[in-house]
Formats: structure tokens, C-alpha cells, sequence
């Protein structure tokens, strides 16, 4: 086991004092100090260029921090090895702007890669993509190859590619950016019900519309600082 597992994380996320320049001389974040506890759902919010582009991809570990200590799920960040980022990866699921399906396979075997990467049974499989798609609502769509869906239909497919796998943590990052209006409260009003169920969700999005309507925990950046946290949403 790597010495940078913890067991049982409590918070799920947690910045100690964290900060991020790039090579080019970017400040994306500046002494970031947050905690996000298991079960809850919490929208990131911002202005372009504010840091949560870089917020998500620290807790990825796309990137890393200059410095400060990140823990996500137990693992420290700061001392995970490349090899071990994998591990990391899958104790989360994490559902794009841009849909990022595979187009030359049909839907179930889009939400069947996610599992065939960890190495799961078939008949688990069977059993998993099915009951992905049904919560989705997408049970009917199976076969379907990713250009016959529409826009909301191929977000839905990659929310259920994110689930199904069990994550403890779900990362959406501006999941409603390429879907309209309609949808886009579609779409977090499932997020939602999965976070009912106890998966933690942490959202990147720029509507604050969305964002006002569903009263979750609301963390705004601004110049690469957290410049508010509101436990009962945004007014």
C-alpha cells in the first residue's frame, strides 16, 4: 500500500494552505485553505481565470501545488506517486463539459469502459451499466451509438460512465455548459438525488441561475482566493 494512504477520510477534500503558479508566472490560487466533508454537494463558482480550472485539476492531480498539502480521499497528494494517480482516479467519477464518449461504441459500452478499467466481471458489468442507465433514465438507449443523442442525452451517458463504479466523490466539471437550460436542471437535479444517496458532488459552474435554485454549499474564487463560502447556497 502507498504511504500516502490514510484510512477513513474525514474531510473528503481538504486544502492546508495551498497554492499554484505556473511556469509561466500565473497565480491560479493563493493560500487556499477549504474543507469539503463526505456527502456533501458543493458548487465552485467564479469568474474566467479566477483559479477553478486549477482548483479541479489539484484534486485530480493533474497538477500539483506549489505548495500546501491537498488530501482527497485519503490520499495525500503531496507525496502520491505518478504511478499511484491511477488508484486515486478511481475512488472518483468525473463527468465533463464536452461529453468525452467514445464514438465508435454504443452507450453501454461507453459506461462499460469505466469498468472494464478496474477490471470488473462481465456479469458485474451487465449488471452495473444497466442499473447506471436506468438512473439516468437511458435504459432504452443502450445501443445507441453517441451521434444519435442529443446533446443531454450523451451528458446523461457520462454522468452514468461516472457512477458506475460506486465513486465515494463525483467531479462535474461545467456539466451543463454544452446542454440547454431544460437540461441543465435536469442534470443536477440527478446529480442531486446521488448526493442523496451519499456520493459527495463537487461541481464547477458558471450559471449562477443553477446554482441559486438548488441551495447547496456555494465556494466562490476570485483571483485565486476563496473569497466566500456559503453553507445555504447563493440568494
Amino acid at each position: 500500500m502507498d504511504l500516502a494512504f490514510q484510512q477513513t477520510p474525514n474531510p473528503i477534500i481538504e486544502f492546508n494552505g495551498v497554492s499554484k503558479t505556473y511556469n509561466s508566472g500565473t497565480h491560479a490560487l493563493s493560500d487556499v485553505n477549504i474543507q469539503i466533508n463526505k456527502g456533501e454537494f458543493v458548487f465552485v463558482v467564479g469568474s474566467s481565470g479566477a483559479g477553478k480550472s486549477t482548483f479541479m485539476k489539484l484534486i485530480m492531480r493533474e497538477e500539483k501545488a506549489n505548495t500546501g498539502t491537498i488530501m482527497v480521499n485519503g490520499f495525500n497528494l503531496t507525496k502520491l506517486r505518478r504511478r499511484n494517480v491511477p488508484l486515486l482516479r478511481r475512488t472518483m467519477g468525473i463527468v465533463f463539459q464536452d461529453f468525452r464518449l467514445i464514438p465508435t461504441m454504443n452507450v453501454f459500452d461507453n459506461v462499460a469502459f469505466a469498468m472494464h478499467v478496474v477490471g470488473a466481471s462481465p456479469r458485474t458489468i451487465r449488471k452495473e451499466v444497466s442499473k447506471a442507465l436506468s438512473l439516468v433514465g437511458l435504459g432504452h438507449k443502450a445501443r445507441s451509438m453517441p451521434n444519435q443523442l442529443s446533446g443531454g442525452e450523451q451528458q446523461r451517458v457520462g454522468l452514468a460512465r461516472a457512477l458506475v463504479n460506486s465513486p465515494d466523490l463525483i467531479i462535474a466539471d461545467e456539466p451543463t455548459g454544452n446542454v440547454d437550460p431544460n437540461m441543465s436542471y435536469e442534470i443536477v437535479s440527478l446529480l442531486s438525488a446521488i448526493n442523496q444517496k451519499g456520493t459527495t458532488i463537487l461541481m464547477v459552474t458558471h450559471d449562477h441561475n443553477l446554482v441559486r435554485d438548488f441551495h447547496h454549499r456555494v465556494i466562490m474564487l476570485d483571483g485565486g482566493k476563496i473569497v466566500a463560502d456559503n453553507a445555504g447556497g447563493m440568494e
